[in-house]
């Protein structure tokens, strides 16, 4: 790192998204860079590489490059020509971390939360990385920098078995609403606890209802002339039958 890290307030979600084009192109398209506002953008507004995919107006792209100028994220400049002004990012020495960090942050910002590999794949074009654990070790020196994380962990998706991971340039994420793996076994088993008491409850009214019908059958027996009564009836049908 170049500089002492220093906290930054949380950015909104096109600022962040213009650092990661300006990064990216930087890297994909030298001969453009630093981008125009139209290549800007464009690049802001392109369906692939993009999630989610957006539809800036150049007026909330010029208002989100003030903002980032103000705070050094975003430097101008016209270039060799000195007619058009180009804009170029400076998310590297404002956050003092390295290249490797920079490009991971600026995939993330560009794609959404991904897995170590997908990160590793998505960002080849940015920086080259030597395997997965070196993407993973990145990671976790963003997620524990003593001036404050940069990226988080987030729970895995029901079905997967990697971790995603999502940038905090623009604060805490979102939850997925999706629930996590842990989150359906723990629904499962409450569904199936709630069977089960459902199953409990019915057998215990059934055994109630045939207690207080034994309950009956004894009081009606223990009275006097109880079975005489009844058995008068059954003599009488015995003799009409003859």
């Amino acid at each position: 790192m170049t500089q002492a890290a220093v906290a930054q307030a949380p950015l909104d979600f096109l600022e962040a998204r213009i650092l990661g084009v300006l990064i990216e192109k930087e890297s994909t398209t030298p001969d453009a860079y630093p981008l125009t506002l139209n290549g800007l953008g464009a690049g802001c507004n392109q369906k692939s590489a993009r999630d989610p995919v957006v539809t800036a107006t150049e007026s909330e792209i010029q208002q989100a490059l003030e903002n980032l100028r103000r705070r050094a994220l975003v430097l101008e400049t016209y270039g060799a020509s000195g007619r058009v002004l180009r804009y170029a990012h400076n998310l590297g020495k404002v956050y003092a971390v390295p290249a490797a960090a920079v490009a991971l942050l600026a995939t993330l910002a560009l794609r959404g939360a991904q897995t170590v590999n997908e990160l590793r794949a998505n960002s080849e074009r940015l920086y080259r990385f030597d395997d997965s654990s070196s993407v993973e070790a990145y990671l976790d020196e963003l997620a524990t920098r003593k001036a404050g994380a940069l990226v988080v962990r987030m729970p895995k998706q029901a079905g997967s078995r990697e971790h995603r991971w999502a940038h905090l340039l623009c604060g805490e994420p979102a939850l997925p609403a999706y629930p996590s793996s842990d989150g359906c076994e723990s629904s499962k088993d409450a569904s199936e606890l709630s069977d089960r008491l459902a199953r409990l409850e019915q057998e215990v009214s059934e055994l109630r209802a045939g207690l207080q019908e034994l309950r009956l059958m004894l009081e009606r027996a223990t009275q006097p002339g109880a079975l005489a009564q009844e058995l008068r009836p059954a003599a009488a049908s015995g003799r009409s039958g003859t």
